[in-house]
């Protein structure tokens, strides 16, 4: 039997909540052999983020070529980078390894506030990793922070979703987990629109949901299936691991229930 893999190039969480530990969760619920490339150790738990030490782009860069030479990769999932050199190298190698399925989350910001991302980060990222991705997810404050124009509707996430398509990744999701009333997401492709609605769960903030849902979109792909799938079945999956997350587990945000389609 083949096995599919996905690789997620991002931050250490030692909470478990997000970052490479939060996408191993994910790819093993998909039965997706999984691997991680760390850009930056964190110091964190569900209160927040205390203190970022990011990885030199020579550790970066050899961690990449490690896997490359030695397992196939059928998916790769970016969350944060962090330095404009750690992103230079990612760029360089996914374009110079033929590195395909990139799903592409930009974060900026933690959930608390802290910054994810050097001075200058967002215009370099969309200067050299929004061509490479297949597709980019941001949520609505990091769309608002690409494009330069608030969003906080529906017709303002299309508009959004138009601009962001233009930066270069063949299909844009934009999160609306923060709107007001409901957690409706976008898919454009260049060409229409395809919403993804799903009711808001009342109660607890959760840690993590960006980084599931963006893994979840490269465990799919890994298993073959199509751009407009994928999102589905992971908005499907983070929305279940809402429903059964854990609320009171530590003294902060809540953190998702990884096991909850078991």
């Amino acid at each position: 039997m083949e096995v599919k893999t996905a690789l997620t190039i991002g931050g250490s969480d030692p909470s478990g909540a997000g970052g490479i530990q939060g996408d191993l969760k994910v790819f093993s619920s998909y039965k997706v052999y999984g691997m991680a490339v760390i850009t930056a150790i964190t110091s964190q738990n569900s209160r927040g983020v205390e203190d970022i030490s990011v990885l030199s782009a020579e550790l970066l860069e050899k961690q990449i070529r490690a896997l490359h030479e030695d397992l196939p990769v059928n998916s790769v999932k970016i969350g944060m980078v962090h330095s404009i050199e750690n992103m230079e190298i990612i760029s360089k190698l996914l374009d110079l390894l033929d590195i395909g399925n990139v799903v592409l989350d930009p974060v900026f910001l933690s959930t608390t506030g802290v910054s994810m991302l050097a001075d200058g980060g967002i215009a370099k990222m969309i200067d050299i990793l929004f061509p490479l991705a297949d597709i980019v997810t941001p949520n609505l404050d990091e769309a608002t922070r690409i494009t330069g124009k608030k969003i906080n509707n529906v017709d303002e996430m299309k508009e959004g979703a138009v601009a962001i398509k233009a930066m270069g990744p063949k299909y844009v999701l934009m999160k609306g987990g923060h709107l007001d009333e409901s957690a409706t997401d976008i898919l454009y492709d260049g060409r229409s629109f395809e919403i993804f609605g799903s009711k808001k769960i009342a109660g607890t903030e959760f840690r993590g949901t960006g980084c599931a849902l963006s893994s979840a979109i490269a465990a799919g792909l890994s298993g073959g299936l199509t751009m407009p799938d994928s999102v589905k079945r992971a908005k499907e999956y983070v929305v279940s691991c809402i429903a059964k997350g854990y609320q009171n587990l530590g003294h902060g945000m809540g953190i998702l229930n990884h096991s909850a389609l078991d």
